[in-house]
């Protein structure tokens, strides 16, 4: 989401990849070469046999094939202010010539190697990409303009830059009007909410390439104050290998202390994803404790009246989840290893759900499942 600060006025922005450039100080007669870093940000999750690891990785890495360029940024990326790039910035951006693909199998190899074998699954969530530009130029030798300090002694005989395609930079960035689609009102949502909500028309809206596309939304309704409405995705899916349709499956997959009785209702399984984002160990925690419990109820067509929680967390991401929060509740833990690598989850359907939580000092609180969320932890959450 982007407010012009002149006339107020809403825009969400879209782009396949965002581009950033680094900051330089060089001086102002040399011409400057932007050199271009896959930057990959989220959290990464490893299924093993006896545990669940997970970590939070920012890392980037050289986006063309040239050793006398750095491998990557570094901490720049996280220390430095990050503007949009431009076409109006002056200087020789290159192309990007190793493929985003490549890119993950360096980073796989590299996060892989401390990892105990064998490896029952993978997944990363949240995870947001981009292309990072660094200035360089030449003065005798190559200099980083940042620092304004040589990177290489000596350049070899053959280096030439002119054999990598590049010239100023040709990228736009759309602006989507947010306006709802039904009613024309203004659409709201947070600076990193990825849907928008219409207080008039109780509806929400997911941005797609040429506006916005509705979203099936249902809330559970409560009485009271305090109140702030989570987000969270409800997902149908078809589970090969192992028999996960109704409560009684779940009962019996996760080895619940409970019995399902002939005559006692027995509901539809539905895989329950966050659609916000949290640090990594408490992601798990929650998609499985919300999975567990089956949260059921009235539930209401549209959004509340009251305070939303932003959706920054897409539906890919809650689909990406389903075989992490598959392996946590599958009991026992030795069951995970044999069976997880050949099962396929397909989804069916979704529908995205807000849960009232009710706002304590310290924490969110849902009563009826027993869940807590820390605040101070979710206010955290928006740098990841």
């Amino acid at each position: 989401m982007f407010q012009c600060r002149y006339c107020r006025v809403k825009s969400y922005l879209q782009a396949k990849h965002f581009r950033f450039v680094l900051p330089n100080n060089a001086p102002g007669d040399k011409e400057l070469l932007f050199v271009p870093y896959w930057r990959f940000k989220g959290m990464r999750f490893s299924c093993l046999a006896g545990k669940m690891e997970h970590q939070l990785v920012d890392v980037s890495h050289k986006a063309i094939d040239d050793k006398q360029f750095p491998i990557s940024v570094g901490l720049r990326s996280q220390t430095q202010k990050l503007r949009f790039a431009s076409p109006d910035i002056k200087g020789r951006f290159l192309t990007p010539t190793l493929p985003f693909s490549k890119m993950m199998d360096i980073i796989d190899k590299r996060f892989n190697a401390s990892l105990n074998r064998p490896i029952v699954h993978q997944a990363n969530i949240g995870d947001s990409l981009s292309i990072i530009y660094a200035p360089f130029y030449f003065d005798g030798c190559l200099m980083d303009a940042i620092l304004n300090q040589p990177v290489t002694k000596k350049l070899p005989d053959d280096f030439d830059t002119s054999v990598y395609a590049g010239n100023r930079l040709n990228w736009n960035i759309r602006f989507l009007p947010t306006l709802c689609p039904h009613c024309g009102w203004d659409l709201e949502g947070k600076r990193d909410s990825l849907v928008l909500n219409c207080e008039n028309c109780a509806s929400v809206y997911k941005p797609v390439k040429n506006g916005f596309s509705k979203l099936s939304t249902v809330h559970l309704a409560e009485k009271g104050k305090h109140l702030r409405y989570m987000p969270f995705w409800r997902i149908k899916a078809d589970v090969s290998g192992i028999s996960l349709t109704s409560y009684a499956d779940l009962v019996r997959e996760a080895n619940l202390p409970k019995t399902v009785q002939p005559g006692m209702p027995n509901p539809a399984f539905h895989f329950w994803a966050l659609a916000f984002k949290v640090r990594p160990r408490f992601f798990l925690k929650l998609s499985q404790a919300m999975t567990v419990a089956q949260p059921a109820g009235k539930f209401l067509q549209g959004i509340p009246s009251g305070n939303l929680h932003p959706v920054n967390l897409p539906l890919k991401e809650g689909l990406e989840s389903l075989k992490l929060t598959l392996s946590s509740i599958i009991k026992p833990r030795r069951k995970v290893v044999s069976i997880l690598p050949d099962i396929k989850i397909t989804p069916r359907s979704f529908v995205l759900v807000y849960l009232p939580f009710i706002e304590k000092h310290h924490d969110l609180v849902q009563a009826g499942m027993n869940v807590a969320i820390n605040k101070n932890m979710l206010s955290h959450a928006k740098n990841l």
